[in-house]
């Protein structure tokens, strides 16, 4: 069993590393890029979302590509920063950089889906899973044009190859990311069934 007096000296770090991130996380890029090059609103077009997706709806690529690299860049920064001062910490600023993303405090709460800071956290902590994540989101979105579908499919794959790379603390934080991704792509998820999801280069 973990020495209980150390979880108490450590607590605070881990706790402050995860703040860290959260706060590093919760910048919106999508929507301050968009309001910079004079579009307005993005959470006013499209799905509402403040990625990178919904960014392309606009029809500026390069918003698009500047709001996915902030969006990830967000969370390997967090994660690097924070490891200089352990693994653990590592670990738990990934985790905040992902749910600030998600959960914004200066938007209310109301975040992005966190795909994008999911790939960072996941370039910065277990690199060869952002390569399995890259090579499943490319194959699956070729395939079906589905970009909601690709990044679904590359959750799964994500903990199950870092599992069976023996990356098994990565793999464990990412199975929570995953199930999130998820639970944050319901809506993706049923209009996929109905057949009614926009595919990528669609417009709405």
């Amino acid at each position: 069993m973990p020495d209980p007096i150390s979880w108490q000296l450590a607590l605070p770090y881990l706790l402050a590393a995860l703040l860290f991130g959260y706060l590093l996380g919760s910048i919106p890029f999508g929507l301050v890029v968009t309001r910079l090059a004079g579009l307005g609103d993005v959470r006013k077009i499209g799905s509402g979302n403040i990625g990178a997706t919904n960014v392309l709806r606009t029809g500026n690529k390069k918003l698009a590509a500047l709001t996915l690299l902030g969006d990830a860049l967000k969370g390997t920064v967090a994660v690097l920063l924070a490891g200089l001062y352990g693994p653990d910490q590592a670990v738990a600023a990934g985790l905040g950089a992902f749910l600030g993303h998600l959960f914004p405090v200066w938007l209310g709460f109301r975040g992005g889906k966190g795909v994008a800071t999911y790939l960072g956290v996941l370039i910065a902590i277990a690199w060869p899973g952002a390569l399995i994540f890259a090579a499943v989101w490319l194959a699956i979105a070729v395939i079906t044009r589905y970009s909601s579908l690709s990044a679904l499919v590359a959750a799964i794959a994500v903990p199950v190859g870092l599992y069976l790379l023996d990356y098994v603390q990565a793999a464990e934080l990412f199975v929570l990311m995953s199930v999130i991704v998820f639970i944050k792509h319901r809506t993706n998820i049923s209009r996929l069934m109905a057949g009614t999801e926009t595919r990528i280069g669609g417009k709405g």
